[in-house]
């Protein structure tokens, strides 16, 4: 076993302002190594929140990227191992892509492999395993509700030392109404019990420790649209946050809730594979999900697929080229 010092980020990204983000991140970064981290994990999408807007369409990176550029310039300098994902442009599609930078330069990238709700407006499901072989062993990459879905077990079983994972996790909107808000307490309720226990639970299903990364703050954008066009309900809402640090057991070392704000957590963790402590039964869920939740995941995620489909794939190819320019 390897005993090092890992850090969690939350952040409070803004929409499409990609310099400015990818700055914040690289502070807090700073923040944790002044702190003795050597492991640091960011959100997914940290450069950019998704919401319904041309400025995130704009925000889609080149491969070769000044996000990228600052974790692998970190690692390098201060000898460590960060990880966090963005959208990013590649070949024909955009892809929600994880990155997991080493000390040495190594970069191992991991793609999202299937886009949740509205995110299908913005990019494509990727195919990879999600797994790396690197100087602290195997690592498995995971983001948001891969860490709910039995296939992610599948792939990334007996090969992990270490999970790296991060989320963009929302809750129920707060704008439809008394009636609604009524209705959907509950749901709300278990929406944020698995935003705060999936890394717990995934962890214990894997047995190795695991970096969870996480978004905070408001934000607003169009759901529930109707297919081919972007005709839909406005939806306020914000992240759930909780960001944390778990062993392989499942107890949380260190965590911030989403009300925190921005700001780091660390925890010495043990790296190394350890004994499975939650069995994983064969279904597409790991938990039960609420009709509300499965209707919004069919229903955004077909919406979205059309309009990535139409116009998001080339809008995000696009901006990348731009950005190669810049």
């Amino acid at each position: 076993m390897k005993t090092i010092k890992a850090a969690a980020l939350q952040l409070e990204v803004q929409t499409g302002h990609v310099a400015d983000n990818i700055h914040n991140a690289e502070q807090l970064c700073l923040q944790a190594i002044e702190e003795g981290a050597r492991l640091i994990a960011l959100p997914e999408f940290f450069t950019t929140r998704i919401v319904l807007d041309q400025q995130v369409y704009d925000s889609v990176l080149p491969k070769d990227n000044e996000a990228l550029r600052m974790m692998t310039g970190l690692a390098s300098q201060h000898d460590c191992w960060i990880g966090g994902s963005m959208m990013v442009a590649d070949g024909d599609e955009v892809y929600n892509r994880y990155y997991f930078v080493e000390p040495d330069g190594t970069v191992h990238p991991h793609d999202k492999d299937i886009p949740t709700m509205w995110e299908a407006a913005f990019y494509t499901a990727g195919k990879d395993d999600g797994h790396f072989q690197t100087q602290l062993g195997g690592v498995g990459a995971a983001v948001c509700w891969e860490l709910i879905r039995s296939q992610s077990i599948q792939r990334l079983s007996g090969k992990v030392d270490l999970l790296m994972t991060g989320s963009h996790w929302w809750t129920t909107p707060s704008n439809w109404g008394w009636l609604f808000n009524k209705m959907s307490a509950s749901t709300a309720q278990y929406n944020r019990y698995l935003a705060e226990n999936a890394p717990v639970e995934f962890a214990q299903r894997l047995g190795a420790p695991l970096v969870h990364a996480n978004h905070c703050g408001y934000f607003e954008t169009t759901s529930s649209c109707i297919p081919g066009t972007t005709a839909g309900l406005k939806f306020r809402s914000h992240f759930v946050g909780h960001t944390q640090i778990v062993d392989a057991n499942g107890h949380i070392l260190a965590r911030r809730h989403g009300d925190a704000g921005p700001g780091i957590v660390t925890a010495d963790i043990e790296i190394g594979a350890q004994e499975v402590t939650r069995k994983t039964a064969d279904n597409f869920w790991l938990p039960a999900l609420p009709q509300i939740l499965k209707a919004s995941w069919y229903q955004d995620g077909l919406w979205g697929k059309v309009h990535y489909n139409r116009k998001g794939r080339q809008a995000g190819l696009d901006a990348a080229k731009r950005h190669e320019l810049i």
